[in-house]
C-alpha cells in the first residue's frame, strides 16, 4: 500500500533547498477593537499591541468584582496595570506578585489567573482536538500562546501517530536544557506508552533569543541518535520565544 503520510522530513528538505524560505504568517490573530462601552462613568483603555482592547468598566471590574476597604475595584484594576505596564505583562507574572499589591488576595489572585488561563486557551484553539502536523508553524501557532508566558525553561514531547496526527504533549523536565536533565529515556519511554510513531521536540526560550545553545544542539543530537535505534524518529525540535521560534528540522540540523 501506498504510505500517504505527510513527509516532515521531505518538507523540511524541499525547502532547504531554496535560496529563501516562504514568508511565516504570524502566529497572532488580529483581534477586531469592540465598540465602546455604552455603561456610564469613566472608561479606562487597557490597549496592548499584541491583543484587544480592555475597558472597565465593566470589564476590569467584572475580573477584579469589588473593591476592598478604601479602594475600588477600577482602583486596583488601575494599580495592576501601572504596575506591569500592559496585559500581557500582567498575564505572565504570578499569583504571588499580584498578592504584594494592597486589595489582591488569594480569591481575586485566582480569578486574574483563570481569566488569563481561559484567554491563552481560547488562542491556543483551533476548532481541531487532534489536528495533523505537517509543518513547525502548525505546532508552534498550538502552543505559543502558553509556553510564552513561561518564565523558566520547560521540555516538551509532542506525541504523533502515522499520520503525523497529534496525540498527546507531555512535559519531560523543567529547567535549563542539558543532557543530565533530559534523558532519552523519559522521551521515549512516553512515545512508547502512547504507542506514538514519531516526536517533536519542544522547549521555550524566556530570554526572547530562539538561536540554540550547544547544549541544545548537544540535546538534539543524542534525542535523534536514541530515535533511530528505537524506531521513533525525531521530527523537529522547536525552541519557542515569545514572538519567535527556531526549527532543527528547518535549518537542516536533524542529525545524529
Amino acid at each position: 500500500a501506498m504510505d500517504t503520510r505527510p513527509q516532515w522530513v521531505a518538507w523540511a528538505k524541499e525547502r532547504l533547498a531554496l535560496e529563501e524560505y516562504p514568508p511565516i504568517e504570524s502566529s497572532h490573530e488580529v483581534v477586531p477593537t469592540p465598540p465602546p462601552s455604552e455603561s456610564p462613568g469613566p472608561v479606562l483603555d487597557f490597549r496592548d499591541r499584541s491583543g484587544p482592547v480592555l475597558t472597565p468598566p465593566p470589564a476590569g471590574e467584572t475580573i477584579i468584582e469589588s473593591g476592598t476597604m478604601g479602594i475600588t475595584a477600577l482602583d486596583l484594576a488601575k494599580r495592576l496595570l501601572v504596575q506591569y505596564g500592559s496585559l500581557k505583562r500582567l498575564s505572565g507574572s504570578d499569583i504571588s506578585e499580584w498578592k504584594r499589591l494592597k486589595g489582591i488576595g488569594s480569591a481575586r489572585g485566582s480569578r486574574l489567573q483563570a481569566v488569563f488561563e481561559i484567554g491563552r486557551r481560547i488562542e491556543m484553539d483551533d476548532g481541531i482536538v487532534r489536528p495533523r502536523i505537517q509543518s513547525p508553524e502548525a505546532l508552534v501557532r498550538r502552543l505559543q500562546p502558553e509556553m510564552r508566558a513561561l518564565k523558566h525553561e520547560v521540555f516538551r514531547t509532542a506525541l504523533l501517530d502515522s499520520g503525523n496526527v497529534l496525540m498527546h504533549v507531555e512535559t519531560i523536565s523543567k529547567g535549563i536544557l542539558n543532557a543530565s536533565l533530559v534523558h532519552p529515556r523519559e522521551v521515549f519511554k512516553v512515545a512508547v506508552d502512547h504507542l506514538a510513531a514519531a516526536v517533536i521536540l519542544i522547549h521555550n526560550h524566556p530570554s526572547g533569543d530562539a538561536r540554540p545553545s550547544s547544549e541544545d544542539r548537544s540535546v538534539t543530537s543524542q534525542m535523534v541518535k536514541a530515535g533511530v535505534v528505537m524506531g521513533i524518529p525525531v521530527l523537529d525540535h522547536l525552541i519557542i520565544t515569545e514572538t519567535d521560534y527556531y526549527s532543527f528540522a528547518q535549518e537542516g540540523l536533524l542529525k545524529p
